[in-house]
């Protein structure tokens, strides 16, 4: 999940110029715009038929929502929820809110499918390697340091227990580390979209990061549309359109987040198998699911998976999936029949 998509009204938003606005607000051909920033990245809120005279009071509760939703997963605040939970070395079941049962039971349920591909506890190798909250290593990881890493991974050492309306989660491994970066921004995103059916909003186009969701039509009558980036870290440039129809979209890609580090591009994507940084040609998975944190989870997986492998289980799970391959000095594409389903252009 990651900054990977132009939002489309009746305008083009690009992610360059909305990641440079500090300005809270704006308004456009779209109607009211809200934006703000959260999880170390960007939300915005397009909103059809409201009144300009609800701006401030939906923005707060907007930002208030948010703050909350990091609170709850962040790894970079040592007070989160989740934070809490890696923190404790403790075996038993550990109490945690139905909204965290529920992210870790679809993360799990994501990781089985992928085959361990989209792994919710690689946050040891994650940090390891400099994309976490510890600081960017200054040489390349040896192997006995990922094996080390490694040691503390695997989605079988954490348990979700739910009983009587109350809900835990356990691990096995004392120094088990949860990383949920990998659903956050979609969960936040699908969060958004029901804070704006409760307030009376049902033509919407809502993103945390790469995450989009959207409802109803815009302020033009016409389809919310949203456009894949190609994938590039040098352009804003369109790979292809797509209208959700009320779903969501998340998008992982190794063209953006990266560092060099001994002469060598390293990928923020995380091997849980390898413990490594991803090798391969696939440099963008999208996924369309009913909701954005499904998305967001699907996308992680078939990153991680290759083109191959991620076509494989686009198949069989009968995902709508739209995969990027740089081959040489140009890009492939493919997409599943049920992605077709929603395509505009391409």
């Amino acid at each position: 999940m990651d900054l990977r998509l132009l939002r489309y009204g009746l305008f083009a938003i690009v992610l360059g110029a909305l990641a440079g606005c500090d300005n809270p607000t704006a308004k456009g051909n779209s109607g009211m715009v809200l934006e703000g920033k959260t999880m170390g990245t960007y939300w915005r809120a397009s909103l059809a038929g409201v009144d300009d005279a609800r701006q401030v009071e939906l923005r707060e509760k907007i930002q208030a929502q948010l703050d909350g939703d990091d609170r709850l997963m962040s790894t970079y605040k040592s007070d989160s929820a989740l934070s809490r939970f890696n923190q404790s070395r403790s075996t038993e079941p550990y109490a945690v809110d139905e909204a965290m049962s529920d992210i870790v039971t679809l993360a799990l349920r994501i990781g089985a499918k992928t085959n361990g591909a989209m792994d919710i506890t690689v946050g040891p190798l994650v940090n390891l390697w400099g994309f976490g909250p510890d600081k960017q290593p200054v040489k390349t990881p040896n192997q006995a340091q990922i094996d080390a890493a490694k040691a503390l991974t695997g989605l079988h050492h954490l348990t979700v227990i739910n009983q009587a309306g109350k809900q835990w989660l356990q691990k096995d491994l004392p120094g088990l580390y949860v990383d949920l970066s990998t659903m956050g921004e979609g969960y936040a995103a699908d969060h958004l979209a029901r804070l704006m059916e409760q307030n009376g909003i049902s033509r919407y186009l809502v993103s945390v990061g790469g995450a989009v969701v959207t409802r109803g039509t815009n302020a033009d009558g016409k389809a919310w549309r949203v456009a894949i980036q190609k994938p590039t870290d040098r352009e804003n440039a369109v790979q292809a359109v797509v209208d959700l129809n009320g779903h969501g979209i998340s998008t992982s890609g190794s063209y953006r987040n990266y560092y060099e580090l001994d002469g060598k591009r390293l990928s923020h994507v995380i091997d849980p198998q390898t413990g490594q940084p991803i090798q391969h040609k696939l440099v963008s998975a999208t996924v369309i699911a009913p909701t954005a944190m499904e998305a967001d989870g699907w996308d992680t997986g078939l990153m991680v998976l290759g083109t191959e492998k991620a076509k494989q289980v686009a198949q069989k799970e009968g995902l709508a999936v739209y995969l990027i391959t740089k081959e040489g000095d140009s890009f492939t594409t493919w997409m599943s029949p049920q992605f077709k389903t929603f395509l505009l252009s391409e």
